[in-house]
């Protein structure tokens, strides 16, 4: 390979590099924050600061709107609230498709 008219394109690079079948035995021990979102809510600093014991803040959200569920801030799916020996809890509803998922599209800072 003298000159770059011999080097190989990165496309064939890449397509010579061996891709693991979903191996997703190598991930199983990797945490995840898993987080919900009810909604959210902008408001000038002096709203803020104003807030009391008692104040209500009104979210962008309908009340019976499914809430985004995110892992490590990125939106995996939507569910609804549900009560569970006494704790809080999420039922998955839908699942963001992967493809999204992976683009980044939607993602949670």
């Amino acid at each position: 390979m003298s000159d770059m008219r011999e080097a190989p394109s990165a496309a064939a690079m890449a397509a010579a590099i061996p891709v693991p079948e979903h191996n997703l035995e190598l991930l199983a021990g990797v945490s995840m924050r898993l987080s919900v979102e009810v909604g959210s809510a902008s408001i000038r600093l002096v709203e803020l600061l104003a807030l009391t014991e008692g104040s209500v803040l009104q979210l962008d959200r309908e009340a019976e709107a499914l809430l985004d569920i995110f892992a490590n801030g990125t939106l995996i799916a939507r569910g609804e609230v549900v009560e569970t020996n006494g704790r809080y809890g999420i039922r998955v509803i839908d699942v963001v498709n992967p493809d999204r998922r992976m683009l980044g599209m939607e993602r949670r800072a």
